[in-house]
């Protein structure tokens, strides 16, 4: 009788995180009116399409340990800019091109400035984000980029049958993401470093090259998240972004990524952005007073904060 116990306990614990969303998914069908057509399910989906990329690349730096909280401003900067080029140039390559470099050029940034100095992540990514939304204000004036073409609008609101151009996007990063953290050696040395920095360092891992790697790989998904979001609103908008960082940490603390690092998976950031998704759908749906549901969300993230501290200190 202990085995099977112990059986179903350790199938809780690994696929819990399913078995909730399964849950959700079904009283959301019955009791929010509305939830289960197919248009509305749907716009969840391209909802959760800028959140879940960003939650992507957030899920390598929260398991190296770290955390980042200036993703808001920087898809801000990066899709205004890719907006403004757009514009000037008409050149939809370009655009991208632009907004892409701009991604890599603040990762570095991040990466070099943390590992060389030793600035806590949380500290640095709290003055990019500063930086980012003055710069994106100054630059635009504080003013939307309007004139935008059709092609730019495709990214972001378009369909290639009854697939949303955004969410094929989305299954492309999530397989890239999923083989760079499963199947190489730079994830392999990324859950070392995040799990025990000193220990992968003693064993030849070059800790501070991961710690780069990922945050560029990290801005490059902010970068793209930036440049669909502009262009679902086919605008740039420089006051856009905001929460967006904590409704991507959310999804990834859900999913099963430790916040003290060592441990995560895409697999799981994919099904806790989906969990945030429906949950702010069924809020909306259900007329809940705005402040109600940053206070909800706030909770959702301190439930799994705790829960991952029980279960790790269970394992002890």
């Amino acid at each position: 009788m202990r085995t099977l116990l112990e059986q179903w306990s350790m199938h809780i614990r690994k696929n819990g995180i399913l078995l909730i969303l399964v849950l959700l998914f079904i009283l959301s069908s019955i009791f929010v009116r509305g939830f289960f057509s197919p248009v509305n399910l749907a716009n969840v989906l391209r909802q959760i399409t800028v959140v879940t990329i960003i939650a992507l690349g957030a899920t390598f730096i929260i398991t190296l340990g770290h955390i980042n909280v200036s993703y808001g401003s920087v898809i801000a900067l990066i899709g205004c800019l890719a907006c403004k080029v757009m514009v000037d140039s008409g050149n939809l390559a370009l655009a991208l091109a632009v907004g892409l470099a701009l991604g890599v050029i603040i990762g570095v940034i991040n990466g070099f400035f943390i590992t060389w100095f030793n600035i806590p992540a949380f500290i640095m990514t709290l003055a990019v984000t500063t930086i980012a939304r003055g710069t994106v204000l100054l630059f635009t004036n504080a003013r939307p980029i309007t004139g935008m073409r059709s092609e730019f609008a495709f990214l972001g609101q378009g369909n290639i049958g009854i697939m949303p151009v955004p969410v094929l996007i989305l299954i492309v990063l999530f397989f890239i993401s999923w083989v760079l953290l499963s199947k190489t050696a730079f994830g392999r040395h990324l859950y070392a470093t995040g799990g025990n920095a000193f220990a992968a360092l003693a064993s030849g891992v070059n800790t501070k090259s991961i710690v780069r790697r990922a945050f560029i790989f990290d801005g490059v998904m902010a970068a793209i998240a930036g440049i669909i979001l502009m262009s679902r609103m086919n605008s740039g908008q420089p006051a856009s972004g905001g929460g967006y960082e904590f409704d991507a940490i959310t999804a990834v603390v859900v999913g099963g990524t430790s916040l003290a690092g060592g441990s995560g998976s895409v697999v799981g950031t994919i099904i806790g952005a989906v969990i945030v998704g429906i949950i702010n759908n069924c809020l909306n749906l259900l007329n809940v007073n705005a402040y109600v549901q940053q206070i909800t969300k706030g909770l959702i993230i301190l439930f799994a904060v705790i829960v991952d501290m029980l279960s790790k200190r269970a394992q002890r």
